[in-house]
């Protein structure tokens, strides 16, 4: 059966072909929540493919979960996830991760500072490569959160010999597939830099793009919390002690 494609007004071919997961990390977003995912549905539905959108509600103590399963309660594209208690951003992506059936997995945060209608433009990136990380162009966070957040990378790139520009910038697709080969054991702040990392050293390739950020409308971020900085750095010497472990290991099995 010939394939069914045709080519939108931006350009982007359109296929029976792609399927793509897209979810949403949350925790106390009940304000951004809903206008997010529906932001996402007109533009998921003009790529005309296979598609699902899944929220995960990381044990929130507002509204966000019942938001959740009224969205999914009226959409069947649409699915929950919930953790009965706050577990951290990690834990939520790798339950996103989880509960992802299609050929692609994109993830944003649900907090609305990114605009859903750049998504489409990772798509034929795909076809050279297996990661598209993004980096926040003219990033809409405070100073301390900027710095923080060069320094992070700046660290996570030199421990892990990486050159990625915005580790944590909450805009990626990668393939499915390379979540049946890759571990994931972080569950606060690392876990971009857990996946990029093992997914570096498997050989897959990863391409870099800029997308636009946005200030936050509502809510509170949670990021900069000192107890969210001191896990992540417990999580980062944990990860470099695995990774020389897979490494010495790999070398006496050579």
């Amino acid at each position: 059966m010939a394939e069914n494609k045709k080519t939108t007004p931006a350009g982007i071919r359109q296929t029976t072909d792609i399927s793509i997961s897209v979810f949403f990390p949350c925790y106390n977003e009940q304000d951004n929540v809903a206008n997010t995912v529906n932001k996402a549905l007109p533009v998921l539905d003009k790529l005309g493919c296979d598609y699902e959108v899944i929220i995960v509600n990381d044990g929130s103590t507002d509204q966000t979960g019942r938001i959740a399963d009224e969205l999914a309660a009226a959409n069947p594209r649409i699915k929950a996830v919930h953790h009965s208690k706050n577990r951290g951003s990690g834990a939520a992506v790798q339950s996103g991760i989880r509960a992802s059936t299609k050929k692609f997995v994109f993830y944003t945060d649900g907090d609305g500072q990114f605009d859903l209608s750049e998504m489409p433009q990772l798509l034929p990136l795909m076809e050279q490569c297996n990661i598209v990380s993004c980096y926040r162009i003219n990033r809409q966070d405070s100073w301390v959160r900027k710095f923080n957040g060069w320094c992070w990378t700046t660290l996570v790139n030199f421990v892990f010999h990486m050159r990625i520009r915005d580790v944590d910038c909450a805009f990626k697709l990668y393939k499915r597939e390379i979540f049946d080969n890759i571990q994931m054991h972080s569950t606060g702040a690392l876990i971009s830099t857990e996946i990029l990392t093992r997914a570096m050293r498997k050989g897959y390739k990863i391409v870099q793009k800029g997308v636009h950020h946005y200030p936050r409308k509502a809510g509170i971020p949670t990021g900069a919390k000192l107890s969210v900085i001191i896990h992540a750095f417990r999580e980062l010497f944990k990860l470099r002690k695995r990774i020389l472990e897979d490494n010495e290991n790999a070398a006496s099995n050579a």
